[in-house]
């Protein structure tokens, strides 16, 4: 999915599962969303981390 469209879906999961998520890029520019502690891919992925805690 597009990044914009990846960090909407990602801030709204995060609020709504009351957890880390995570945007990461995916081979192609393309981007995936996933929960933090599902993700086993290589860290230098990541694009940007939404911790539904931090101010």
């Amino acid at each position: 999915m597009p990044l914009t469209l990846a960090q909407k879906n990602a801030l709204s999961l995060a609020r709504t599962l009351m957890t880390i998520v995570i945007v990461f890029r995916i081979e192609g520019g393309t981007f995936g969303v996933a929960e933090a502690h599902e993700f086993d891919g290589d860290p230098a992925l990541i694009v940007r981390e939404y911790d539904p805690f931090a101010r």
